[in-house]
């Protein structure tokens, strides 16, 4: 029964120090500020020519500088389709995860709400950055480029949040960021490239556009599930153990004992 609770993480909505609540809170940040500056870039009035590479960076640097500065708070899912690989794995708990997920959507809608008012009403007849399949394309299609959309992204994730490659995080949230550019780089002219079910759940919501929705959840998420399971029992990098960790330990503090013994050798103390 212990256990059980622990997967469901009900000790955690209990934390005196209210830390589910602080994560929770930069979750619902972190999706505003993506669909309030990315959707910003790819407003835009069905005449204009859309800039693909704007939106492209908009979006990566919006997903890097979130990532950098709320990672240590809730890990910077920012994503269902991140969370949803998370508790595939069970990195999170489910508890956690679907209120996760509810914040990211309202997160995301406020975005949206928020720069519908901040913007001009002639702008808003591109669909304030909705996410829609392009003509020509099907659903099924559709589904296949937002499933690979979500892989890459958690792929990344799990990647450079891998316990066993403590080198990789420094450069986890620009990592990040890179595939969210990619992703839009690489398909905005297919799908929009969503990557994210919250990001076009928010746009939706505000330009009441519906049409192939299931889409920009089903295909992120489940392309988000299998990168997390394949990577974890496929891909994770080794654990080095605790008689790693003392060689490693031993190997470095021979070879400073090396390094002051020479510099003595220099000035003339050769003890």
């Amino acid at each position: 029964m212990g256990n059980f609770r622990e997967k469901l993480g009900i000790s955690e909505l209990k934390d005196k120090k209210g830390g589910i609540w602080k994560a929770l809170l930069a979750e619902f940040l972190g999706n505003f500020l993506l669909n309030f500056f990315g959707c910003a870039s790819a407003v835009s009035l069905p005449s204009e020519q859309q800039d693909i590479v704007l939106v492209a960076l908009t979006f990566g640097l919006t997903i890097f500088i979130i990532v950098q500065s709320l990672g240590h708070v809730s890990g910077a899912h920012i994503n269902p389709a991140v969370t949803a690989g998370m508790l595939a794995t069970g990195n999170i708990a489910i508890i956690k995860g679907i209120l996760y997920i509810i914040v990211q959507c309202l997160g995301a809608l406020a975005g949206s709400a928020v720069l519908k008012a901040l913007t001009p009403a002639s702008k808003h007849e591109g669909g304030l950055g909705i996410t829609t399949v392009t003509e020509g394309f099907g659903p099924a299609q559709a589904f296949g480029i937002e499933f690979f959309l979500g892989f890459v992204l958690v792929l990344t994730v799990f990647g450079v949040c891998d316990q066993n490659r403590p080198e990789a995080k420094p450069a986890g949230p620009l990592a990040i960021g890179l595939a969210v550019a990619l992703g839009h780089l690489a398909t905005i002219k297919y799908t929009g490239s969503s990557m994210n079910p919250a990001r076009s759940f928010g746009s939706a919501v505000i330009a009441n556009e519906w049409a192939d929705h299931w889409v920009y959840w089903v295909g992120p998420i489940l392309g988000g599930i299998g990168a997390a399971l394949l990577y974890q029992n496929a891909f994770q990098a080794p654990s080095l153990g605790p008689l790693k960790i003392i060689e490693r330990y031993t190997t470095v503090a021979t070879n400073e004992k090396e390094l002051r013994r020479l510099d003595g050798a220099k000035d003339g103390d050769l003890a």
